[in-house]
This record gives C-alpha cells, sequence and structure tokens, in this order.
C-alpha cells in the first residue's frame, strides 16, 4: 500500500496542528488510523475502503487521493490540495 501520489495532500494534523504533506496511499491509511481528528465519518469510511481496494489492486491510487481529500475536508483538516 505504498502507491505515491502524483501531488502531495497538505493537511493540519495532531496538537498542536501541524501542516503535514500527505503523498502516498500508505502515508493517508497511517495519518487516518493515528492522527485523524475523528473517529466516525462517511468519507472517512469511504477512504479506509478505497485504500484496501487499491491494495487490492481494484482501484488506482489517485482514487485513493480523491476519497482521502473528502475525508480531510469532511474532518475539517484540509488545507491545499
Amino acid at each position: 500500500m505504498s502507491n505515491i501520489w502524483k501531488q502531495p495532500v497538505i493537511v493540519s494534523l495532531g496538537e498542536p496542528p501541524v501542516e503535514t504533506a500527505i503523498d502516498s496511499v500508505q502515508a493517508a491509511a497511517w495519518a487516518m488510523i493515528e492522527d485523524w481528528p475523528t473517529e466516525d465519518g462517511t468519507a472517512l469510511d469511504r477512504a479506509l475502503l478505497v485504500f484496501a481496494a487499491i491494495d487490492a489492486g481494484k482501484r488506482k491510487p489517485e482514487e485513493g487521493r480523491k476519497a482521502f481529500v473528502d475525508a480531510a475536508v469532511e474532518a475539517g483538516i484540509l488545507i491545499r490540495a
């Protein structure tokens, strides 16, 4: 699950918040599991399912990037995509 994206997504994670560049499916999954500010959300759940499909070879990494951006918007932490 280390599929690199063409362009990173910048999010604000942690306490205090720090701008973090997420550039792969693996980095996105770890951020969502370890540092995500919410535990529930439709876009969060969808992104994790898309990541699993990418890992299984059924989806493309850029679909994971889009799902991650949607989840970051849902969580209110997107800075730049």
